[in-house]
């Protein structure tokens, strides 16, 4: 997929989780397109690493870095965040949801949730609420929410969502990419005319440092690194999907819906439950204190 040199001039991009993987990989893409990229980082110095080496290989002909310190299993991180946003930036014309945790043992963010389910699904569900008017203000503008092929696997326990009757760790990162495309779902019907679009997209199985916390046994590793070269994405091949949603014209007006490999993607009806999504973001909105 290949864009015009200054196809996003002008236009700003967030970009959380920027400092490896596919947000890296992603913001990297658009400063080549001239874009302005705010990397939201929970760690300032590897995020510093990252921008040193993305201006590196970029070169001069590029757009502009903005390093912004987020916690996103910190409420109280996400609204300073959002404070400072909204303060010094005049417009964000794309906000890409991409940081997330993946099967981390059970552990719980500052505010008591655990954690996949509160970094992957509730601190960008706050985000973007406390950037919706800045978003609008900028309109024609875009939301892109960074899902997984293993929501699958999850089921959303309104009993339980902070999983403490029952842990897996596999089925709670897939409960948290179920509740970003019913986040997504119910974001986009509400968004419905206000000129903000939102997609989601799967990147696939992508080389990335997010499966650190999975134990592979020491005589496997060497066939596992081999399965991982021969079939696995490179970054750069994974972030390719959020770029295409951030700046092409194909999907310009198109909200709702679920891409994979740059092209629609039809979901499971478990995605799309109209019930389950409106339940959720209702317990969301209480969960991180957006309810009056």
């Amino acid at each position: 997929m290949s864009f015009s040199k200054g196809i996003m001039h002008g236009k700003t991009v967030l970009v959380t989780g920027a400092n490896s993987g596919i947000g890296k990989a992603t913001a990297g893409e658009l400063l080549k397109l001239h874009a302005r990229v705010i990397m939201a980082c929970r760690d300032k110095s590897t995020a510093e690493q990252a921008a040193t080496e993305l201006l590196q290989e970029v070169g001069p002909d590029r757009g502009e870095i903005v390093i912004k310190h987020l916690d996103l299993a910190s409420l109280k991180s996400v609204h300073n965040f959002c404070e400072e946003i909204i303060k010094e930036e005049s417009r964000l014309d794309v906000l890409i949801n991409n940081a997330g945790v993946f099967q981390c043992p059970y552990t719980k963010t500052e505010d008591g949730f655990e954690m996949q389910f509160g970094v992957n699904h509730l601190g960008h569900f706050l985000l973007t609420n406390l950037l919706l008017d800045l978003l609008k203000a900028s309109s024609p503008s875009r939301i892109i929410v960074v899902s997984s092929k293993l929501y699958k696997y999850g089921e959303i326990n309104f009993n339980d969502l902070n999983s403490e009757q029952n842990y897996n760790k596999g089925f709670a990162y897939s409960r948290s990419k179920l509740a970003n495309l019913l986040f997504t779902h119910e974001l986009a019907k509400c968004l419905e005319d206000a000129g903000v679009t939102v997609n989601s997209l799967t990147p696939g199985i992508v080389k990335t440092n997010l499966g650190r916390h999975i134990n592979i046994p020491f005589l496997v590793k060497p066939f596992f690194n081999l399965a991982t070269w021969a079939f696995f994405k490179t970054p750069l091949e994974g972030a390719q999907c959020s770029v295409y949603l951030a700046c092409s014209s194909d999907v310009e007006g198109v909200s709702g819906k679920c891409f994979a490999n740059c092209k629609e993607e039809e979901l499971l009806p478990k995605a799309t439950d109209d019930g389950v999504a409106k339940k959720l973001w209702d317990i969301s909105e209480v969960m991180v204190g957006l309810t009056k």
